[in-house]
């Protein structure tokens, strides 16, 4: 209410002061100070500066003849210019004294109110256009601590998913119906089967069971306790977020935040916590973690469309200039060897080719086995053994890539490279 009293009586001020510039209020009291003129009248100031002027012009001439410094003629001369000066002056007075005096009154006070009407009206309404009318300020600090508080008391797991309607399963085959149902009474039978539950999870996130296949994969973790990869923990909490309806809950930022323990680069485990972010009023902090996953790439990635698709809203709530990069460029750092790495290698004699793909191959393997990397790296290691003709090996790096990216989106990259080291179907 402060504010709307406070922006009223600006707006009131700045329509008075045009109001009494229209009216002619400033004129009114210099004409009214001024000294009269021969005609009786207030006159404008610099015809009232001209006339004393050319006086004293007549009085300087007087002077300089009895002093002798001027002729009697050369008075004469001077005096006759000086009152045809004067006279104009006068006669330009009395024009123009009445015409001030009779201002069109009624024309500049429509003006005046038009001119209020506009600044008042025009301000008031722009503010409730662009504005907030009704809500307090909220500084800086004030709104740090509403998203501390909103991301501290959002609901559980348990309170999102009881507020969303049932799922309707998804239409599959009788067939496939029937082995889905065998499938979990064979896994209720025997609760430490790993990769019964594996399947189990899988199987129902793809009827759309996304509740019973967080379950499922929460048993997979329990049973793999430390032995569970970032990728284990990341899919647990895309299961997690899939079953609240896009909502990240405190249980799936906690699977979350494990898969980046392990591993820091987990893209679908820094997607989702940018999402969080978004949700718990940190635009800035969400913007921050899908701009930097956007630049790392891959842009086949299953994480780069809804980055893509939310990272403008995200800028723009926190108020960053930001234009989107055009889409399908893969912004990842090239490592180890590439297409044009291979392709410069053929005008090599065979034995300097073998030479330097090898050691391209011997530090992206070490660098993969200490540091670890994209699928796009995997799948260059690939690709290169296969060039080498080590097929045995290219072999092995695959399976141990299918254990590094259970996503079977994620490493589509390494499953193609594969395919063409002759290695995988």
């Amino acid at each position: 209410m402060t504010f709307w009293i406070v922006a009223s009586l600006l707006a009131l001020a700045v329509s008075l002061i045009l109001a009494l510039t229209l009216l002619g209020v400033q004129g009114d009291r210099t004409a009214a100070s001024a000294p009269a003129g021969p005609h009786g009248g207030g006159d404008g100031g610099a015809e009232h500066v001209d006339i004393a002027l050319y006086r004293d012009q007549l009085a300087a001439v007087e002077r300089d003849l009895e002093r002798g410094t001027v002729t009697a003629d050369e008075a004469d001369r001077l005096r006759i210019e000086i009152k045809r000066r004067l006279l104009e002056a006068d006669r330009t007075a009395a024009a123009r004294g009445p015409q001030t005096r009779k201002s069109p009154a009624a024309l500049s006070g429509a003006v005046a109110v038009f001119s209020g009407v506009v600044v008042v009206g025009g301000s008031l309404g722009l503010y409730w256009l662009i504005g907030a009318p009704g809500y307090p300020d909220l500084p800086r600090a004030a709104r740090l601590e509403a998203a501390a508080d909103a991301r501290a008391t959002r609901p559980s797991q348990a309170q999102a998913e009881a507020g969303l309607p049932p799922a309707p399963e998804r239409p599959i085959s009788e067939d496939h119906a029937a082995l889905v149902a065998q499938l979990r009474t064979a896994v209720a039978d025997r609760p430490d089967d790993l990769q019964g539950r594996r399947l189990l999870a899988r199987n129902e996130a793809v009827l759309g069971n996304f509740v019973a296949a967080h379950r499922a994969q929460a048993e997979v973790l329990r049973i793999l306790g430390d032995e569970a990869t970032a990728g284990d923990f990341a899919d647990l909490g895309d299961l997690l977020v899939l079953a609240a309806g896009g909502y990240v809950s405190p249980e799936a930022e906690a699977a979350l935040t494990a898969a980046l323990d392990r591993d820091p680069a987990n893209g679908a485990a820094r997607y989702y916590l940018g999402l969080m972010q978004l949700q718990t009023g940190r635009p800035d902090r969400a913007f921050q973690i899908w701009e930097a996953q956007l630049r790392a790439g891959p842009a086949e990635a299953p994480w780069i469309p809804p980055i893509r698709a939310q990272i403008g809203e995200a800028a723009a709530r926190a108020g960053i200039d930001y234009s989107l990069p055009p889409a399908g460029a893969d912004t990842a750092p090239q490592r180890g060897p590439t297409a044009a790495d291979v392709a410069a290698a053929e005008d090599m004699s065979p034995a300097q080719r073998m030479e330097m793909i090898e050691g391209m191959v011997t530090g992206l393997s070490e660098r993969l086995a200490t540091e670890g990397g994209t699928p796009q790296d995997w799948a260059r290691l690939i690709r290169a053994l296969g060039v080498l003709g080590q097929r045995e090996r290219a072999a092995a790096i695959w399976a141990e890539a299918q254990q590094v990216f259970p996503d079977g989106t994620t490493i589509i990259p390494v499953l193609r490279a594969a395919r063409d080291a002759g290695v995988a179907e």
